[in-house]
């Protein structure tokens, strides 16, 4: 018998035909949402940021090396690249920030010891004389913002956002290679 001409598919022929996904999500809507408030929190991060970065009287950026520093460094200092990719700037401008740093008297730069075109930087005891100070007002401020929170929720809620964090990134890398 000769195949049939027919050309209707049947309802079991169209369920294994490959399903192309929506392109807009369901809740657009709150992915909006969700990401003017993420832009709009940032902004209010920077501000405090730069606040506690006026208040020992350095920038925004210069805040921020001090700050990678301090959480990367397990004693032996930090290489400049560790703290570029922590930060996702050039090395040159932490390069460069870091003598400006370094002429305030805020770090250290060295070289590795077993590397000598590697720089590792390391805090200053003003610098961290300095945090401490910082120290009661900081807390007293993330304990305003994150009142509503539990260590359990907080954690909760973190580790999402780092889960989101990962996915923006691999999201911004198929985009750039244009998948």
């Amino acid at each position: 018998m000769a195949p049939s001409e027919n050309t209707v598919a049947t309802p079991v022929e169209m369920d294994e035909r490959p399903q192309i996904a929506d392109p807009a999500p369901k809740n657009r809507e709150a992915v909006i949402r969700f990401a003017r408030e993420i832009a709009t929190i940032n902004v209010h991060l920077e501000e405090l940021r730069y606040f506690w970065a006026k208040r020992i009287g350095i920038s925004g950026p210069q805040w921020m090396i001090l700050m990678a520093i301090s959480e990367l460094d397990q004693g032996e200092g930090v290489a400049v690249n560790a703290a570029a990719k922590r930060l996702h700037v050039d090395p040159s401008f932490v390069t460069t920030q870091s003598k400006l740093l370094e002429k305030k008297g805020f770090m250290r730069r060295r070289p590795a010891p077993d590397d000598a075109r590697v720089v590792r930087m390391s805090l200053t005891a003003k610098t961290s004389e300095q945090f401490a100070e910082l120290e009661a007002q900081q807390a007293q401020v993330f304990g305003f913002i994150f009142e509503e929170f539990d260590a359990s929720e907080l954690s909760t809620f973190t580790d999402k956002l780092a889960a989101l964090k990962d996915r923006f990134e691999k999201a911004s890398a198929r985009v750039s290679l244009g998948v």
